[in-house]
């Protein structure tokens, strides 16, 4: 049943895009165990001028309305490299999405996703997977599972409440992703230090941190691994290099060379594992805001994150090398590399890991090795239109 007195305005223009963030942030802010995320980082990611995901992508934001109220937001997107990629792992022909989901009651979620399914069917659209904001690099899934404790740095938050909405609509889970929470104050097992002693011994094997002062070289050995690694995986979008070069210029700051690792083995680079500190420690201190002396606090954080956790959201592993038992050793040995970084220099006590998709059996397995334990669940949805 509609509700008559919701309306849903189609963003356009800058102004527009601040009132669509603006909903979004007060929806945040009335969730627990949400991180106020800054303002400034969240127009851009909006801004078609800003975000290079624009450059193979066009979407359409929108803000319902109740008696001149916002109740809830929604974004409809299209990714043309994803409409390139197999119908078998994810996307393919057809296929659009919809993200950036804040909805204030049951009426205004249907509504919202109504006129999402709606713009995708003008484009063409045949199939709709959600949510995912923008980019499945970004912010994938509807948190199900772990609401009790605040994400890590590019991790979603929303409420239990919402997958009962999106499931009314007629969607069915497409994938799962997992989070795995790692105590990195303690050793790891005595197997795997015999793994991780056996690789250092071997002489075609080299684990060293990422070159910061050569960071553009360095991003490119990454990407290539990781469009590689990657290529088979359910919902894998090629990065692009003008991604690539957006993202390192924002990460670059809060990149630290140990906790950044790359595997070669004969000299040539195999793998790599990156790691970056729980930016959302200081945010959530500062509740988002740089001014008037939030600025302070960021940059002291910045030069050393000590005790903030550790967050590995991104490793990978050439594809020639995948089910061998030299792929799983280089895995152990840069994550063996970096807990000892982070637990000795920057005292940090926790990590995390993942995304993980649910059928990714060798980085299960290397999860269940290590002992860390699923904290976060995220649902990816699908439907026909």
């Amino acid at each position: 049943m509609t509700d008559a007195q919701i309306s849903i305005e189609m963003i356009k223009g800058k102004r527009g895009r601040a009132r669509f963030v603006d909903v979004g942030r007060d929806f945040a802010a009335k969730t627990p165990n949400s991180v106020p995320q800054l303002r400034s980082e969240q127009l851009e990611l909006v801004n078609p001028d800003k975000n290079p995901f624009f450059g193979h992508a066009r979407a359409q934001f929108m803000i319902a309305y109740r008696k001149g109220i916002p109740v809830g937001r929604i974004s409809a997107h299209i990714d043309e490299l994803a409409l390139q990629m197999p119908a078998s792992q994810g996307f393919g022909p057809g296929t659009g999405m919809f993200g950036y989901f804040d909805a204030e009651d049951e009426s205004a979620a249907h509504a919202l996703i109504q006129e999402a399914e709606t713009w995708l069917r003008s484009q063409g659209m045949t199939r709709v997977v959600g949510p995912i904001s923008l980019s499945i690099w970004e912010e994938p899934g509807l948190l199900v599972h772990g609401q009790d404790h605040p994400p890590m740095i590019m991790m979603g938050h929303h409420p239990a409440h919402y997958a009962a909405w999106i499931e009314a609509k007629g969607y069915q889970a497409a994938q799962t992703l997992f989070t795995y929470d790692l105590d990195i104050s303690k050793e790891f097992s005595p197997l795997i230090q015999r793994i991780v002693k056996s690789g250092e011994r071997n002489e075609r094997i080299n684990i060293r941190p990422v070159r910061k002062a050569r960071w553009d070289e360095e991003a490119e050995i990454v990407l290539s691994i990781l469009n590689d690694a990657w290529s088979d995986n359910w919902g894998f979008v090629p990065f692009t290099p003008d991604e690539v070069a957006y993202a390192g210029k924002k990460l670059k700051t809060i990149i630290h060379e140990d906790l950044n690792m790359i595997a070669e083995v004969d000299g040539r680079p195999v793998a790599f594992m990156l790691t970056f500190p729980d930016i959302n420690d200081p945010l959530a201190k500062i509740n988002g805001k740089l001014f008037p002396f939030g600025w302070l606090h960021m940059l002291r954080w910045i030069k050393k994150p000590r005790g903030s956790g550790m967050r590995v959201p991104l490793m990978g592993v050439l594809k020639e090398m995948h089910n061998t038992r030299m792929a799983s050793q280089l895995a152990f040995m840069m994550i063996s590399a970096i807990r000892k970084h982070a637990a000795s220099t920057f005292e940090s006590t926790r990590g995390e890991l993942g995304w993980v998709l649910k059928d990714n059996q060798g980085m299960i397995a290397i999860a269940d090795t290590i002992q860390s334990a699923v904290n976060r669940e995220y649902t990816i949805y699908e439907k026909s239109l």
